[in-house]
């Protein structure tokens, strides 16, 4: 049965103790619905449930199965094992055709750079976003510009071209209210590697992709030691076709730079990653790595892709924040082990998703010419996935364990305690992946001789010969296991620190405002306007913790001073140990210390201040390469803002409107609005908005199917002078149907409006700017309010990610003007908390 949105709300945000945030991302994002909305749980209990018994289902195929109710108990209340959001989203979940997968890797097959090789991997790019799958691919294979080509344009536009095409595809596919994600990476030794690295400089270019370029050993000795470096076409040729020798020194300078400016290009240090690959035992199988996913924690061979699932580590601490603080080392060796064969079991269930995926792509009326690329591209991800049974079992909250604990991130003491973490973890999956090898099978294509000499199997068989032993005899179920992902939106379910990182802030200060009528409330700020706030202070969910086991009251806790919290914070573990705290030395440093125990990779964040120089980057970069680390990212404060610069200086011009057309490609935008459904038909011109109708769905006369989600406008002149705009769209059948009048059948006052914001929007005021005025007019009609809400909503997820807000916007938690958009919602850059409603 399906749920009202108050009742799931009434119900989620009980579960979650009043935590709106965590309430309304697990509804968005992982509460089970069907294609029009309806919610089918009353909270995340039932998802645990929904998950527990797809869990026990396939544990029952095999000998000694984990029962349901043990199930359910390792995943209840987000305590010990919790599944990325593809599987929670996924799993029991038939209302949706989709992947339980979080990301894959593509290539098409011989690195063929010509047109349909390239078009052949937007299409798959466009095809796994469309199941809810973040993807990587490499650009090192297509020919540097200026290179010689056999058609009409006689030599070749070179990467950047096809940045663009991937990243725009990116932008185009919706995935449930938000973006895809895109890794794009490049070989150092490709010729046009300082092109790829500046493609993200040019204004609007690039952005729906992540950049990351592949340095290998030599460049960097060539760069810190100021030798000359030879890149070349193809990049692993013994006889390439295009050669060139650099000054390394200068191209790594230009590298830092533009990380140090603009957080990007991400490095993935390939000699090491290859060096530690235990996949790439297998290269020559069809395993070699080629790239990584959108967030580098998943070195991925082409057609191959991973599932995400972490253990939540503070919730092996007894007695946290106490003098008596321990970790219970058996219990969780014993969930590593359970956990390893839960993430095989959803291994099991996606292989039943894949094969559904597959049946309706046959069942589809296109053609089969229409339908190949898609096919062919499943069942490769299903033979990959069959063969070598890849995992992704990672961790969260260690930044809160460490803390309950006792020790301060960043310390020696620190390090060393999470380095045995991951060793303990690493060798307690392992184990489990044999263990299954005995009762389920290994990997089809497990070889002992091809792993003898790879340092991450060398070091298994140094810390636990036994179990190196027993591997060799028996296999093992998974070719890899371990990773370190990103764990933002898992974080707010288990209300911990997120992934490897440390906490981000122990508390904030929030603002709310004050209802004028309301003379009881005390009054802290009065902003410029004359409204009213009154302040509170917002925390960390295990800060709270520390303070209770410490004697302070809820009442206590919510009349401290920031004096007394300041206080509070220097005695605690949580002192100089957040985002922003951390020495980058000591997170580098552990970060290569982790990096050996994790057969994939790590998904973390060198925050720096912005008064951070560019010679410290460039250390930082150098220090991890020397620790280990398979790849770095730095995140320098402010590096986002002012980045993008144009590529052509623009002339003061008066505005003028942008050409419209008879026909416009358009979108269908359907959201809940005042507990009402509404409609918005958005035209887009060149990528962007140009026009607008939205209003309430009228069921009589709007019977529009809920998967089509693209048309086409239409303006129709009329005998009288006047214009009309009809709507047209494909169903599945392949049948077309115009809605005629689409500017009439809204209530004519909306029609007035909207034609005022589309005006705006066809002079080419940025879609931030206009969501901005919008939201500043005023109306004393409660109807045209709900239709500026809805205008609102229709427009947010057209803003580009990283746009920066208006200085008239604050953020309602801390009172920063510091925002930028990000997936449609203002987020704070300071305390780091997103307002996505209206």
């Amino acid at each position: 049965m399906s749920y009202t949105h108050e009742e799931v709300l009434r119900e989620t945000l009980a579960y979650f103790n009043n935590d709106t945030l965590a309430a309304d991302v697990w509804i968005n994002k992982y509460c089970m619905k069907d294609s029009d909305g309806n919610l089918y749980e009353k909270s995340p209990d039932d998802m645990h449930w929904r998950i527990a018994r797809e869990m026990a289902r396939v544990e029952s195929m095999f000998p000694n199965p984990i029962g349901l109710d043990e199930c359910y108990a390792l995943l209840a209340n987000f305590k010990y094992l919790v599944f990325g959001g593809g599987g929670m989203t996924g799993i029991g979940n038939d209302m949706q055709v989709t992947s339980l997968a979080n990301c894959y890797v593509v290539c098409n097959e011989g690195k063929s750079d010509s047109y349909g090789g390239i078009f052949r991997v937007d299409e798959m790019i466009a095809q796994l976003q469309k199941r809810r799958g973040g993807v990587g691919t490499d650009l090192s294979h297509i020919r540097p510009k200026g290179s010689p080509v056999k058609n009409s344009a006689l030599t070749s536009t070179g990467i950047v071209p096809f940045m663009e095409r991937y990243s725009n595809t990116t932008r185009e596919v919706a995935q449930d209210g938000r973006r895809g994600a895109l890794m794009l990476s490049l070989s150092i030794r490709h010729p046009e590697a300082e092109n790829f690295i500046n493609a993200k400089l040019v204004d609007g270019k690039v952005t729906g992709a992540n950049i990351s370029v592949k340095i290998d050993d030599d460049f960097m000795n060539a760069a810190l030691y100021g030798y000359k470096y030879t890149q070349q076409f193809p990049v692993d040729s013994d006889a390439p076709s295009v050669v060139k020798d650099i000054d390394a020194s200068k191209l790594w300078a230009k590298i830092v730079y533009n990380a140090w400016k603009s957080a990007e290009p991400g490095i993935l240090f390939w000699d090491t990653i290859i060096r530690e690959s235990v996949s790439d035992c297998y290269a020559d199988l069809g395993h070699k790595t080629i790239s990584t996913n959108p967030c580098g924690e998943i070195p991925l061979d082409g057609g191959s892709s991973c599932i995400l699932m972490s253990i939540n580590l503070y919730s092996y601490v007894n007695d946290p924040f106490t003098d008596m603080a321990t970790f219970n080392w058996s219990l969780f060796k014993e969930h590593c082990f359970k956990g390893q064969r839960f993430i095989d079991n959803l291994i099991t269930l996606e292989l039943e998703k894949v094969d559904r995926i597959i049946a309706k792509i046959d069942s589809d009326p296109e053609s089969n010419p229409v339908k190949e690329c898609e096919r062919s591209l499943w069942v490769g991800i299903r033979g990959k996935c069959t063969n070598i049974r890849r995992s992704g079992f990672g961790i969260t909250a260690e930044g809160d364990m460490l803390a309950a604990l006792g020790l301060r991130y960043g310390s020696d003491e620190a390090n060393d305690f999470s380095e045995e973490i991951h060793r303990v973890m690493k060798l307690e999956a392992y184990r489990s992946s044999v263990d299954m090898a005995k009762d389920r099978g290994s990997f089809k294509i497990y070889d002992p001789k091809r792993e003898e000499n790879n340092p991450f199997i060398a070091r298994i068989r140094e810390e636990d010969e036994g179990l190196y032993n027993d591997m060799v005899k028996y296999g093992r179920r998974n070719i890899c296991l371990l990773t370190c992902a990103p764990t933002g939106t898992l974080s707010l379910m288990t209300q911990t620190s997120s992934g490897i990182e440390p906490c981000f802030l122990p508390y904030y200060k929030r603002r709310r405002k004050i209802n004028p009528n309301d003379k009881s409330t005390r009054v802290d700020f009065v902003d410029s306007t004359g409204d009213a706030f009154s302040e509170y202070y917002v925390f960390h969910h295990k800060f709270v913790d520390y303070m209770k086991i410490k004697g302070y009251t809820e009442d206590k806790i919510n009349s401290l001073s920031v004096e007394e919290l300041d206080a509070i914070v220097a005695g605690s573990p949580y002192y100089k140990a957040t985002s922003a705290d951390v020495d980058w030395t000591s997170k580098v440093k552990m970060q290569g210390m982790v990096q050996k125990h994790i057969d994939h990779s790590i998904s973390v964040t060198v925050n720096v201040p912005e008064e951070t120089t560019v010679e410290t980057v460039s250390s930082i970069y150098e220090a991890g390469w020397k620790y280990g680390c398979k790849g770095i990212t730095i995140y320098r404060a402010g590096s986002r803002d002012g980045v993008l610069i144009s590529d052509k200086t623009p002339k003061k011009t008066e505005a003028s409107v942008i050409k419209r057309g008879k026909f416009l490609d358009a979108d269908i935008v359907r959201f809940n609005n005042n507990k009402e459904k509404w409609i918005a038909f958005v035209g887009i011109k060149d990528g962007n908005p140009y026009e607008v109708f939205t209003g309430k769905i009228d069921e009589d006369t709007m019977n529009i199917p809920t998967s089509v989600k693209h048309g086409v406008i239409t303006k129709v002149k009329l005998e009288d002078g006047t214009s009309r705009y009809d709507f047209t769209y494909t169903d599945k059948q392949g049948y077309k149907t115009t809605l005629d009048g689409i500017s009439r059948i809204f209530d004519s006052v909306y029609w007035n409006y909207a034609r005022l914001i589309s005006g705006v929007l066809r002079h080419g005021m940025p879609v931030a700017d206009v969501v901005d005025l919008v939201w500043s007019m005023h109306f004393d009609s409660d109807s045209i309010s709900t239709w500026k809400f809805g205008v609102v909503k229709a427009l947010k997820s057209y803003i580009k990610n990283g746009t920066v807000a208006g200085k008239k916007h604050k953020c309602d938690n801390c009172g920063s003007t510091n925002l930028i958009y990000q997936e449609g919602c203002l987020l704070c850059k300071d305390c780091g908390i997103p307002k996505c409603g209206s």
